[in-house]
């Protein structure tokens, strides 16, 4: 069946390059996903300098996900042929102009375009740099190189929202924007120096890319990512508002706990590039389901602290696990454009990950932090449930 194609095409030649390559792109999402997250933890700081209200500030969030989530697709399908070396560096030296900006900007509207560049590109690196990793892994170890590279996104939950706020009270926000552009910079030089030169998708047109969109199977695999997506963020949205108000976490000990449920994804992320290379449906359903059980189990066992943590460690796990493995499966369900695929996975992520944001808004306005675990373990397990209809749309075998 089509689910069942390699994260790369198979007549493509070996890449040279091994773990060093992978690991340099792994250093990279870091930066990437830092420089999307790290406003979060800088927007009281930069609101009160720039002199507009948090709200306003935090619309910068929001127009970050909408430019992901409409360009990401068509941007990633015109720049499939340039070589990846050379994208991969444009990228990095982009985002530190533009966190570089960012650190010099006068307005909201400065700020805004700064924004505006990095968001432009990251789906594109998202899209490329899944594919890359498949392919300098070889065939058959595309699943974990691609979850090595998505270590990136564990180490800026764990790293990325905390450093920002630390940094903002230390050195002010703007500095932070600054050590970011300078860091940008440095992974753009060490790609330039050691990364193998990969070809782009030389043969293939956007126009020709865009067949994927064609196929049922491939589509519904971009819903269940949306779906799953969906279930994610509709509890890890408000999971500090959860630990403070729920679970009676002290207000100065919530980003301890935040830093702690982004280490154990760790694990999840080593896990869900086990099985995604065999069965990337199946992985896709059973991390859905303990997903939903570190959700619920989280509610449940609150005032019973053993309990709770491990129900926490859980989600966590099942939390970071699901990036790479919806990544990976939709890449696999595409019969071409592996690229293009992966930025509409992007796309379809952002997607459900403000869907997310407005379930979990409602459900806490209308039954609290309490009980919002349950809302999102249910759309989880809904996701898990879909799985078997997506695989029934799989093309049979030749």
């Amino acid at each position: 069946m089509s689910g069942t194609h390699s994260a790369a095409p198979a007549a493509r030649a070996p890449v040279q390059g091994g773990t060093a390559s992978i690991t340099i792109l792994a250093v990279a999402a870091f930066v990437i996903v830092t420089t999307e997250f790290l406003i979060v933890g800088l927007l009281p700081a930069l609101a009160r300098d720039l002199g507009i209200g948090v709200a306003s500030a935090g619309q910068l969030v929001t127009l970050f996900a909408v430019v992901v989530m409409v360009c990401g697709p068509f941007l990633t399908a015109a720049l499939a042929h340039v070589d990846r070396k050379r994208l991969f560096v444009g990228i990095l030296v982009l985002f530190a102009a533009a966190n570089g900006l960012a650190a010099i900007a006068p307005n909201i509207w400065v700020l805004a375009v700064a924004r505006l560049l990095p968001a432009l590109a990251l789906p594109v690196f998202w899209g490329t740099a899944s594919d890359t990793a498949a392919r300098i892994a070889g065939p058959g170890k595309g699943g974990r190189a691609v979850s090595t590279v998505y270590l990136g996104i564990s180490a800026a939950m764990l790293f990325g929202i905390p450093l920002g706020t630390l940094a903002a009270d230390a050195v002010g926000w703007r500095s932070a924007f600054a050590l970011l552009a300078g860091l940008s910079l440095l992974i753009a030089l060490l790609m330039a120096a050691t990364l193998p030169a990969v070809r782009g998708n030389d043969a293939a047109a956007p126009g020709s890319q865009a067949q994927i969109l064609k196929s049922p199977y491939f589509l519904a695999n971009v819903a269940l990512s949306v779906l799953v997506f969906t279930a994610m963020f509709t509890g890890y949205t408000y999971l500090a508002e959860t630990l403070e108000k729920s679970a009676g976490i002290a207000p100065a000990r919530v980003g301890w706990w935040l830093m702690g449920f982004g280490a154990v994804g760790l694990a999840g992320n080593w896990l869900g590039g086990l099985w995604i290379d065999r069965k990337p449906l199946a992985t896709t359903a059973l991390f859905s389901v303990v997903l939903a059980l570190g959700m619920a189990g989280t509610m449940a066992f609150v005032g019973r602290l053993p309990a709770f943590v491990g129900a926490l460690a859980v989600w966590g796990v099942a939390n970071t696990a699901l990036y790479p493995i919806c990544q990976i499966r939709v890449m696999k369900a595409a019969t071409g454009g592996q690229a293009l695929a992966g930025t509409i996975n992007v796309s379809a992520a952002n997607g459900g990950i403000a869907l997310g944001a407005v379930v979990g808004g409602v459900s806490i306005s209308n039954w609290g932090a309490g009980n919002i675990g349950y809302v999102s373990a249910a759309i989880a397990l809904l996701a898990a449930l879909a799985v078997p209809l997506v695989a029934g749309m799989a093309a049979p075998r030749a």
